[in-house]
């Protein structure tokens, strides 16, 4: 059954974690729904979690779904804020959403310990510093 569905390939979007401000004693990280695409998408759903080990143990999240609706192109949409706790966890972004009338899906993972300094880059549309994952 599975092999009769359509291949439909997500390309042109982008989950990044950026950092948008810091201070000596705390940074500010917010995840984003990055839309490179020529066109817009419709009906956007994430659902969110983190899983790993920390402190000898495994943990888990709660698992969040946020609506975030309708995204033009060449825009970006905020998703969560996100606490640096749970850096050291796999923090996955499910994203499904509708190109006229298809519904696409794709899960986007940043791995523990990847969103640190050495990996940030300057995330187009937002003009700020994060780690993406396209």
């Amino acid at each position: 059954m599975k092999k009769d569905l359509p291949e439909n390939i997500v390309e042109d979007l982008a989950m990044a974690v950026v950092l948008l401000n810091s201070t000596p004693e705390v940074k500010s990280w917010t995840v984003y729904l990055i839309n490179l695409k020529n066109v817009g998408i419709t009906n956007v759903l994430i659902s969110s979690k983190g899983y790993g080990e920390k402190d000898g143990r495994m943990v888990k999240t709660s698992v969040l779904r946020h609506f975030l609706g309708d995204i033009e192109p060449h825009a970006f949409k905020g998703v969560e804020a996100i606490d640096t706790e749970v850096f050291g966890l796999t923090n996955e972004y499910w994203l499904s959403y509708y190109i006229d009338g298809t519904i696409y899906d794709k899960k986007f993972i940043f791995l523990p310990e990847s969103i640190v300094d050495e990996n940030l880059i300057r995330i187009p549309l937002i003009n700020k510093p994060g780690v993406m994952i396209k």
